[in-house]
């Protein structure tokens, strides 16, 4: 199967997924979906939501289910949630099905884009250490996955898209058209 037409964005929270996602989607000409807004819209409730009644293991099933749908759809770029790439299915839908971006940021920058978010993985009196140990956990996982890999810590969504955008094209991952 050609996987040439779609996009999968990972990274951590607040790495730009979402934000740099749909400047991307609209500079190749691909839909833009964000997996946590579609599991939203999917179950009609917030993910904090899921994860009260749920706890994060429901919530990664869910997650895990839905991925595994989108990553099937044609000419899709797909900013997934920090933590989709625990699910070992996920990995292997995201790497045989399209072009994985991983989009890079330091703690300190997520801390500073996260800071008022309402991400259950977040509360806690420790946010800069819980953001560390996620990164420690998922970071190789990321950095395996990905078939490109940029920092994001400029901030500039657009000049970010344009890059990424050069380099998909470039890499011959993708037909454009």
């Amino acid at each position: 199967m050609s996987h040439v037409d779609r996009i999968f964005l990972i990274g951590p929270m607040g790495a730009g997924k979402s934000t740099i996602g749909r400047r991307l989607a609209e500079q190749l000409g691909l839909s833009f979906v964000d997996l946590d807004a579609a599991l939203e819209a999917r179950t009609g409730v917030d993910i904090p939501r899921i994860f009260d009644i749920e706890g994060e293991a429901g919530f990664r099933r869910r997650e895990a289910d839905l991925l595994a749908e989108l990553t099937e759809q044609p000419r899709i770029c797909l900013a997934t949630g920090g933590g989709a790439v625990l699910n070992e299915t996920s990995q292997l839908n995201l790497s045989a099905r399209g072009v994985v971006i991983y989009l890079r940021a330091r703690v300190d920058t997520q801390l500073a884009r996260t800071r008022q978010s309402d991400r259950p993985l977040l509360q806690g009196n420790d946010p800069r250490g819980r953001l560390e140990a996620l990164l420690t956990e998922r970071g190789p996982i990321y950095e395996a996955l990905a078939d490109i890999t940029i920092d994001t810590e400029d901030g500039n969504p657009d000049r970010l898209a344009r890059l990424l955008a050069e380099r998909v094209q470039d890499t011959g991952l993708t037909d454009n058209g």
